[in-house]
């Protein structure tokens, strides 16, 4: 490996860039949609989550490379894919409460965006029919509102296991006047082997019922004209499916928790943060100025990885410090810059209003992380 390809991160001209920053590097972020689109075969077959760059430019990225269909799950990620004048967008989150009018003047605001939902509870999917019928879908001048059956994979985290309840679901949304049924939308975020035959094993089994119900639903006449599945770490198991759509989010930013636990996977570290030195607090430590308010803090140390400090270990780790001790403390001073991968780069990237715009280790713009603003 050259001192080049090892050095990609670093920045030509470090000394005009604020710190903590988040950097988007644009070269890495092309590479991966175009990995996506490799793994998928066609674009038709993908429909990417948002949730991970929350930002109209990489929409707008997909977009031009012929992704027409879009996933999200605020309603701040639904007004922002509208306006980029998304062709599709499936809003992947139950909608109840305040959030129905809200969406539904989405819906109004944006016609040339054709939007969906999820549901898997019958009094949610009944007071969302009232809302749409009275709204005006379903008549000869507006289309029923479609609505995908959340199935429930194993996960536990919303969704109905498929069987007998999840087919009364089914045929109480294509019942309800308002509502179209939709599909099927299968999440699997809880598998996640880092041996790709187990991570194969182990998704087929859960699929495997979905697509049986699948075929038991249209057998009874019923239409079920999609059937959207999986996240990152399962995507390049569902693309051999045929008959699916694929959803995966962190693909397009990756990160190191998935680079460390998917070494089968081909997609590049494109999101950075950028930290100075701010103390050095005793011997073999260095305190940085990458707080919780700068790095996603809910997971385990390692919440970044330290490029060209390797040894480093986090000690403490509060709102805007992170001290690490490392062997290599005397290389450095207090304002030297390090760059590092974060963990998880989803809530990361949440924590940033802009990103600065790397291209040919150059900054060359930013980015506004718009859908971080949830609607008031």
């Amino acid at each position: 490996m050259s001192a080049e390809t090892q050095n990609w991160f670093k920045l030509a001209e470090e000394s005009t860039i604020s710190s903590p920053s988040l950097l988007i590097y644009l070269e890495r972020v092309e590479h991966n949609v175009r990995e996506m689109l490799a793994i998928a075969g066609r674009p038709e077959r993908l429909r990417p989550h948002i949730k991970t760059h929350k930002m109209r430019e990489p929409i707008e990225l997909q977009l031009a490379m012929g992704i027409r269909k879009f996933k999200c799950a605020t309603l701040a990620e639904a007004e922002l894919a509208a306006r980029c004048a998304v062709p599709d967008l499936l809003v992947a989150y139950q909608l109840v409460g305040p959030a129905i009018n809200r969406f539904l003047h989405l819906v109004h605001t944006f016609p040339k965006t054709s939007f969906s939902v999820i549901g898997d509870d019958a009094s949610a999917i009944r007071e969302l029919s009232r809302a749409v019928k009275d709204a005006g879908f379903g008549t000869t001048s507006k289309r029923g509102l479609e609505v995908l059956l959340d199935i429930d994979l194993g996960q536990h985290r919303t969704g109905v296991p498929v069987g007998s309840h999840a087919a009364q679901l089914y045929k109480l949304i294509a019942s309800l006047p308002g509502l179209v049924p939709g599909g099927l939308h299968a999440y699997d975020g809880h598998i996640g082997d880092t041996d790709l035959s187990k991570r194969s094993s182990v998704c087929a089994t859960a699929f495997t019922p979905v697509a049986s119900f699948r075929r038991e639903l249209i057998e009874q006449g019923l239409g079920v004209p999609r059937l959207v599945v999986g996240g990152s770490p399962t995507f390049p198991i569902h693309a051999s499916r045929p008959d699916v759509e694929c959803s995966p989010g962190t693909c397009v930013f990756w990160d190191a928790g998935y680079a460390t636990k998917l070494p089968d996977l081909n997609f590049k570290p494109a999101a950075l943060l950028f930290t100075r030195v701010i103390s050095k607090p005793g011997p073999n430590r260095l305190c940085l100025d990458l707080g919780h308010k700068a790095v996603a803090s809910e997971m385990p140390h390692p919440r970044v990885v330290l490029l060209d400090l390797e040894d480093a270990r986090a000690v403490s780790h509060s709102e805007e410090h992170l001290v690490v001790e490392t062997s290599r403390s005397v290389e450095f001073r207090v304002g030297d810059c390090l760059y590092g991968i974060p963990w998880h780069v989803c809530p990361t990237v949440a924590l940033h209003s802009v990103a600065i715009v790397i291209k040919n280790s150059q900054p060359t713009g930013s980015w506004q992380v718009a859908a971080r603003n949830r609607l008031a």
